[in-house]
């Protein structure tokens, strides 16, 4: 009786389903898998195409249309985009894209077990050998990313790409080769400037007007361990990161794939604008494990001009080591709504030092306009001339003062991280 009974009630089901099928509702068929020594269970959702589905979400007009799959609809073509615009993106902003290569010359020292033998030298052979151990030049080379920001042949890509160099290769979509000057590096951005000279009909991109938001989709290209041209996609997992690295202290988080070789290459956004400029990984091994790193379109529109200009940037300096105010730090000094940057450090004989500020201090505002976290200050400060004044609005021991601080010039080498350049 009971076999029978299970047994019309997956008839009844089954007809239930097909129903539904013939309506256009969804259906989810549950299956489950098992495996021997320990029971494991999953389920796989099937789903079924949706027929004339309606979708009502807050803030969002309804979907009404032709038979289709649920990934279709999350990658529909409407504005904002997703998975179905990636093909015809890829094709439209390749040829703006360009693998980067330079000389960089490194002295190593062989002889050591743990080292490499130059190439035609037997190791072992002649330990006694006057010249045994001695140093040998090698030329290496980098191999980078970057794409073009204008029709005349000036184009993008990371600092430490190009490092010290004067000129750079650069190989373009259609496979041929220039030779590009280096127009100018900033170190603390990771940018370079770089132009080829003689062409004024490339195909280039602009860098966006608007920051991307967590959640957006992203299509990144590069040239990843240089095997040549290559997209990837994913989304902008955060913003603002601060990874102790240079003054560019608000990367966009993105988890697309990057690899070694990616570095300055741009990333998308949908509309096939440059939301940032591939420069660093975190990973444990050296590969990538979806958490990278592009410096925001608009610290790059922020630093091409001056390296156009002059071929390099110049910042103002305060000589102090912030953080952000977290609401366990106002809450600590009795301020729960404060807001700014509190300084760690003062260096000395910095300028503010020299002005009077003090570990401890809170920075609320720089030349009458509000901090809102470190990262802020640092931009604000940054933003304005070497040898500049500007006041400062303190917070005290709870009392608020106003100091007076000339700038100095931000040194032109950041400090190292663990971060793994691209």
């Amino acid at each position: 009786m009971a076999r029978e009974n299970l047994a019309r009630e997956n008839m009844a089901r089954e007809n239930l389903a097909r129903r539904n099928l013939a309506r256009g509702n969804l259906v989810f068929s549950w299956r489950r898998a098992s495996m021997m020594g320990g029971l494991t269970v999953f389920a796989i959702p099937v789903i079924a195409n949706i027929a004339q589905a309606t979708v009502n979400s807050p803030g969002q007009a309804s979907f009404v249309g032709r038979p289709t799959t649920l990934i279709d609809r999350v990658a529909g073509t409407e504005d904002g985009g997703g998975p179905g615009d990636f093909a015809d993106l890829a094709e439209k902003v390749q040829p703006t894209v360009i693998g980067v290569r330079s000389k960089a010359p490194a002295t190593r020292k062989f002889g050591a077990p743990e080292q490499r033998a130059p190439k035609g030298e037997i190791p072992g052979a002649d330990p006694d050998a006057p010249d045994r151990g001695r140093a040998s030049t090698l030329e290496l080379i980098n191999a980078g990313s970057g794409f073009f920001i204008s029709a005349d042949g000036y184009a993008v890509t990371s600092s430490h790409v190009v490092e010290d160099n004067d000129t750079v290769e650069i190989r373009t979509s259609d496979d041929n080769a220039y030779s590009a000057r280096v127009v100018g590096r900033d170190s603390w951005s990771d940018i370079a400037l770089i132009k080829v000279d003689g062409r004024t009909d490339f195909s280039y991109v602009k860098l966006s007007d608007q920051p991307p938001r967590v959640g957006d989709w992203v299509l990144t290209a590069g040239n990843p361990l240089a095997v040549g041209g290559t997209v990837t996609a994913g989304i902008v997992s955060a913003r603002d990161r601060d990874i102790e690295v240079g003054s560019a202290k608000d990367f966009i988080q993105i988890d697309a794939a990057i690899n070694s070789g990616d570095a300055g290459g741009p990333s998308f956004n949908t509309r096939g604008d440059v939301i940032g400029v591939n420069s660093m990984i975190f990973s444990p091994s050296q590969g990538s494990v979806g958490v990278a790193f592009a410096v925001p379109a608009d610290t790059v529109k922020a630093v091409i001009p001056q390296l156009k200009e002059k071929g390099a940037v110049t910042r103002g300096w305060l000589g102090t080591k912030v953080q952000s105010v977290t609401p366990e730090l106002a809450d600590g000094l009795g301020l729960s709504n404060l807001r700014g940057a509190i300084v760690a450090a003062v260096q000395a004989n910095g300028p503010a030092s020299k002005a009077g500020l003090r570990s401890g201090d809170v920075i609320t505002s720089v030349g009458g306009e509000p901090v809102k976290n470190a990262n802020e200050l640092i931009r604000k400060v940054g933003a304005l001339a070497p040898g500049s004044s500007t006041q400062l609005t303190v917070l005290r021991q709870g009392k608020e003062s106003s100091l007076s601080v000339t700038l100095g010039q931000q040194p032109n080498e950041p400090n190292a991280s663990a971060a793994n350049p691209r």
